[in-house]
């Protein structure tokens, strides 16, 4: 009994200290976002304000169109994630459940776009949306991000773990291919769909190297690119980019609190069928 309280008291402690490190950088920057510019770059640093600056929040709408970059990047966000549920959803299916010719060798060609990193695609994309007139624009930021090969790759493994019989029976009663898809595999591939929309939101959230490049009016911008230009190359106000930054991540926070079983629920399940 001793070794056992022993045991669950080293591991509180482990999972107490594991609380702090992630939590401490938080509390650093809301802190941060209430100081005077003088005191963010007082050597040696202070933890707590002298005076509490809340204006610092005030500052963020005067400095930006904080209310337009936050709507652009939910539009975004729900743009892309809701396109990557659909057609990533389509191809997993037709890769798990269809049989045709080639089918291991184009999901082969798929898996191979994963090796390949984000930003070799960039100037082709760049070359695309200028020519098709999207620079600045909503559809410029989310088309790009509609299908994702890693998406695709997570729900096949779902779709191939589902049972056979269901489906087959499905077709017994004259069901077709899209019917079976749309009232069978969705519903039971549903853990897959929250992971994948888990990871497209939070991605699509904090993307900033795509939309630095086709956004360059302020209107236009999501907010991660807004903060980026918080950013002087001599001088950088850090209380009104903490601030920004807090307000930024406001959201997530909230859709996580309120959700945080499904996430739980999502993750869990990617990982045991993965």
């Amino acid at each position: 009994m001793r070794d056992r309280n022993a045991g669950s008291v080293a591991t509180h402690a482990v999972l107490a200290t594991g609380a702090l490190v992630m939590v401490g950088p938080f509390v650093w920057q809301l802190l941060t976002s209430v100081k005077t510019f003088s005191e963010t770059t007082r050597v040696p640093l202070t933890l707590l304000p002298q005076q509490w600056q809340w204006g610092n929040y005030g500052r963020v709408f005067d400095v930006l169109p904080f209310q337009q970059m936050l709507l652009n990047t939910v539009l975004m966000a729900a743009g892309r994630t809701l396109a990557q549920l659909v057609l990533c959803s389509l191809a997993a299916y037709a890769f798990a459940r269809m049989r045709f010719r080639g089918n291991s060798l184009l999901f082969g060609l798929f898996l191979s776009v994963l090796m390949v990193p984000s930003q070799l695609f960039l100037i082709p994309q760049y070359v695309i949306i200028q020519d098709l007139g999207w620079v600045n624009t909503l559809q410029g930021l989310i088309v790009p991000g509609m299908f994702s090969a890693f998406g695709t790759f997570l729900l096949r493994q779902f779709f191939l773990a589902l049972p056979r019989d269901i489906e087959e029976a499905a077709r017994l009663d004259g069901a077709n291919p899209l019917r079976v898809y749309w009232h069978i595999a969705l519903p039971l591939a549903r853990p897959g769909l929250i992971a994948l929309t888990i990871l497209t939101a939070l991605w699509s959230w904090n993307d900033l190297m795509y939309p630095l490049v086709v956004t360059t009016d302020p209107s236009s911008m999501p907010l991660s690119v807004g903060l980026a230009t918080l950013q002087g190359e001599h001088f950088t106000d850090y209380s009104m980019l903490m601030a920004g930054s807090i307000m930024a991540t406001a959201p997530m926070i909230v859709a996580f609190v309120l959700l945080q079983r499904h996430f739980v629920q999502g993750i869990a399940f990617t990982g045991s069928k993965g």
